[in-house]
């Protein structure tokens, strides 16, 4: 935007002074709006919390190691076991309270659908802690 100019020897040319005028304006504006909603923000709500005074109960889950073989033979805690088995040992587990953690080890040259077959099995058992478990690679 330019404005006309008092001398006379700049008259023609247009100015190019940047107004600060609204820019400073704007600014004050915007601080007595921070400055008046400032203190809402750090407004508090007081609130009495109940106390607890239970003890934490530590009910420790089993485990169970399900481990699977090369061959695709089963083995609940190292005790080899057939799949119907497992299964009513599954169905078992899963009315336990609190429910045991499944960790299961397959081996490297196990076909996966020997173990998506077992997770499907303890899922339908109602178990949903399973955890695999892998050896980690040394370098």
């Amino acid at each position: 935007m330019a404005f006309a100019s008092f001398d006379s020897q700049r008259a023609g040319a247009p100015m190019s002074d940047i107004n600060m005028v609204p820019l400073i304006d704007v600014m004050l504006v915007l601080l007595v709006i921070f400055i008046v909603t400032a203190p809402l923000l750090t407004h508090a709500v007081k609130l009495e919390l109940p106390r607890a005074s239970a003890q934490v109960n530590r009910a420790k889950a089993d485990k169970v190691d399900f481990a699977i073989d090369g061959s695709g033979a089963l083995f609940w805690n190292g005790e080899a076991v057939t799949r119907a088995e497992a299964n009513t040992r599954f169905a078992a587990a899963g009315t336990l309270q609190p429910q045991p953690e499944i960790h299961l080890r397959a081996d490297r040259a196990v076909p996966y659908r020997h173990v998506a077959r077992t997770l499907a099995d303890a899922s339908r058992a109602g178990l949903t802690k399973v955890g695999f478990v892998s050896d980690p690679e040394n370098p």
